[in-house]
């Protein structure tokens, strides 16, 4: 298998990445404060930095901001510039829309945003406020902005589990994967419990692990784009990645259960891949289905590999996706299955980078 180092890229690859690279330099830069839980601080944060900036003598002006404040982001706020929000009513609620066209008529340097996961009312220019931001990016203008790890959407079931709460609005967290830069708000678990009415120390520590892996993840994308762009292979990551190997015999439900439960308590990814082999019967194939619907079933990122050399292309592929953790299966049937002892043995061997875990594969009846 191929590895990305090696490969040279196609014409059109480098069409796409020339052209994702001019329009980042267009771009503004996006800033995020990343609170674990309400109160924890992130506007005061985000508006201060905003004050800051604008005694550095750039040019700074609040584009959007809660209805309510604390009275020293009151403070700051009679310090800065805004560009004021338009009041908009629908179906009995008030709305506070951003003005995007004073906002690019005024084209600042910097727009202070609060409030990213709001909901703009129907007829709007963009649905959402997120999607304001993005326009503004899209002009040039750097952006700096506040949101609550509740209001994440892929986050949000992890937070309902802890919480017993959801969050009416979201931002996908791929609006996050944009940012330039991405901040959490932090401070002790025990420090904010007389300031919550329903969360302990124990939950206000998982929501905290939650935000500080996501920013984690956020950074490296940053540095895989990066290095991806100036064609550099990195072997590691800032999570657990979890690789199961699959073939017809393998313990698939204990591989993939395993897989599962440590990407859980890591909060990581898990992976599953097969390498497709010739003249697999038909028994052998329902299996491999089986084992790959489980693997779907249980969120995992399947991959099929083409083999020269099965030892290398599965190193090759793990290498390439950065694997930490990787999940065999053994037979000792050596004249049948893949994962016989020279090949377990060979990849063990090689393995250097990886924790490798093996499961035998369950006697025939």
């Amino acid at each position: 298998m191929e590895s990305r180092a090696d490969r040279r890229p196609d014409p059109e690859e480098l069409r796409l990445r020339v052209q994702a690279e001019e329009r980042r330099k267009r771009r503004g830069r996006l800033k995020v404060f990343l609170g674990y839980v309400s109160r924890v601080g992130k506007s005061f944060r985000m508006f201060d930095e905003g004050r800051r900036r604008k005694e550095r003598g750039q040019d700074v002006v609040v584009g959007a901001v809660q209805s309510e404040v604390t009275r020293e982001i009151g403070e700051i706020l009679s310090r800065l510039d805004a560009i004021p929000a338009i009041p908009a009513k629908h179906a009995g609620h008030t709305y506070e829309v951003m003005d995007l066209a004073a906002l690019f008529r005024r084209h600042p340097e910097v727009c202070l945003v609060d409030g990213l996961a709001y909901d703009n009312p129907p007829g709007s220019r963009n649905p959402q406020r997120w999607q304001d931001v993005e326009e503004l990016l899209d002009r040039g203008i750097a952006v700096i902005t506040a949101v609550n790890l509740q209001h994440i959407r892929e986050q949000q079931d992890e937070v309902e589990r802890i919480t017993g709460k959801r969050a009416a609005h979201s931002v996908p967290q791929a609006f996050l994967h944009e940012a330039d830069e991405i901040e959490v708000v932090d401070a002790p678990p025990d420090a904010l419990v007389a300031r919550m009415d329903t969360l302990d120390s124990r939950q206000l520590a998982e929501l905290r692990e939650l935000a500080l892996l996501l920013a984690a993840d956020v950074v490296e994308r940053q540095l895989q784009e990066y290095l991806d762009s100036h064609g550099v292979t990195a072997r590691w990551g800032a999570q657990e990645r979890i690789l199961v190997c699959l073939t017809p015999r393998s313990n698939a439900v204990e591989m993939l259960r395993s897989g599962n439960r440590n990407r859980l308590r890591f909060h990581g990814a898990l992976l599953a891949a097969y390498v497709e082999q010739a003249g697999i019967g038909p028994e052998d194939h329902a299996r491999l289905q089986s084992h790959l619907a489980l693997a779907r079933e249980l969120g995992a990122e399947v991959h099929s590999l083409q083999a020269g050399d099965l030892v290398q292309t599965i190193l090759a592929f793990a290498r390439e996706q950065r694997i930490t953790q990787l999940f065999l299966g053994h037979s000792g049937r050596r004249e049948r299955w893949p994962f016989s002892r020279g090949p377990v043995d060979r990849l063990i061997e090689a393995a250097e980078d990886f924790d490798v875990r093996i499961f035998p594969h369950p006697r025939a009846e």
